[in-house]
């Protein structure tokens, strides 16, 4: 169903959610619940972590229109960050007229390892453990017999000596759970067998939340005539947005601003669905160094022929549409149900597609206007509020700032001060 955004942002917090409603986007049940601005029931948060004292609230919006492999998403944020969600929006519409994001999920396997020491002959030992592969796949997966019935299970083993650790790595497909607990469980039953295959000690049963077996890869074209009216302007910007993509492969120092900006988008994302955003960013951040050198994450580059702008984001992606904290917090139920109840292979697609355009959107800022023009308005509506200003306040009040150039809690309140007495 095609939808009409226009005017969405100016609606009050109560009409956008009628819209939604409105529209089937958002059942009347979730509705009702995101109009309450309840936070996350304390029974629940107590579950959830030791030493609960109360729960805590950052802003949960939309970011309309993704197209992502020829469907429209409707995507929830979570950010405090005041300019994420609208330079979102903006790349979303942008990249939408030019066709969308392609996404393609190469696996979807989690990997795991136990480590051993104090093996005495690691040769003889990778050889026994292999030997023993199909036994061991077979114990993996009776220590954790329910992911058979639901069409996953342990995939494959192979071992690697590294310095004086030999280290046994286990494949898992995990289904639509992240993984984790079922993987730990598998690698810890696997522990005594493994010792006594090498004769040696374990070390540790865990997890990599470096996933590479999970690898994403987003990728979009944006015809040149969206950057700027102006063809020879829209051409400079283009090239640009090149060069600062390239810039990011060649330096540490912009690369991790580069990828922040990527982690805008995703972070938000990944938190609206009750995800592990640590695991995801602890594993991009290695994949992005795995050259041994820390580089941009993205790729875009210029084809002056057919006047596009290409992108590319690969990213490990080991994303879960059920488990942890997903069917308890009633916020990601809404947020589920806004993307259409997708399963963890067309959640990680979205992700990472969020994650190209979030650094679509950045670029093109930094190469024209600059990173702050996007800001001031939004910053001095921060400062207004700080400062203490009512509804009807903060819109002259974040006009006066921006007139006078003054980004700060004092000028604010001067300003304040001065409107009051008119």
């Amino acid at each position: 169903m095609k939808v009409n955004w226009t005017g969405f942002s100016k609606k009050t917090r109560l009409e956008r959610l009628d819209f939604l409603a409105q529209k089937g986007l958002l059942s009347k049940e979730k509705e009702e619940f995101l109009a309450k601005n309840e936070t996350l029931p304390l029974n629940v948060a107590e579950q959830m972590a030791e030493n609960t004292l109360a729960s805590l609230a950052l802003p949960y919006a939309l970011v309309p229109d993704f197209l992502v492999n020829g469907q429209t998403y409707q995507v929830p944020f979570v950010t405090e960050e005041p300019s994420v969600v609208a330079a979102a929006s903006f790349a979303a519409k942008i990249i939408k007229r030019s066709g969308g994001f392609n996404s393609l999920v190469h696996e979807r396997q989690m990997i795991g390892q136990v480590a051993l020491y104090q093996v005495p002959d690691q040769l003889e030992a990778r050889k026994k453990i292999l030997s023993a592969q199909a036994e061991l796949l077979d114990l993996a997966n009776a220590a954790y017999p329910s992911i058979l019935k639901r069409g996953g299970g342990a995939r494959s083993l192979w071992v690697e000596s590294k310095e004086d650790f030999l280290l046994v790595y286990l494949s898992l497909d995990s289904q639509e759970a992240m993984g984790a607990n079922m993987l730990n469980t598998m690698l810890e039953a696997l522990s005594p067998e493994l010792e006594r295959l090498s004769q040696g000690q374990s070390l540790m049963a865990i997890l990599s939340n470096y996933a590479t077996n999970s690898l994403v890869t987003a990728t979009c074209e944006v015809d040149l005539r969206y950057l700027s009216r102006n063809k020879e302007e829209a051409q400079e910007i283009a090239q640009k947005m090149e060069l600062a993509s390239r810039l990011a492969q060649i330096d540490p120092y912009r690369a991790s601003t580069h990828n922040k900006g990527i982690f805008n988008g995703i972070d938000a994302l990944v938190l609206a669905t009750g995800n592990d955003w640590r695991a995801i960013e602890a594993g991009a951040h290695t994949y992005a160094a795995r050259s041994g050198q820390y580089r941009g994450l993205s790729k875009w580059t210029l084809d002056p022929d057919q006047r596009k702008l290409r992108g590319e984001l690969t990213l490990p992606m080991p994303i879960a549409s059920k488990g942890g904290s997903i069917g308890l917090n009633p916020t990601v139920e809404a947020s589920f149900e806004l993307l259409g109840q997708p399963q963890a292979r067309e959640l990680a697609s979205i992700i990472v597609a969020v994650g190209l355009a979030q650094n679509f959107a950045a670029l093109k800022a930094l190469v024209t206007t600059g990173i702050q023009a996007g800001h001031m308005k939004l910053q001095a509506k921060s400062l207004a509020l700080q400062a203490g200003a009512q509804q009807e306040e903060i819109a002259p009040l974040v006009k006066e700032l921006i007139a006078g150039k003054n980004f700060n809690l004092q000028a604010a309140k001067e300003n304040l001060e001065k409107l009051r007495e008119k």
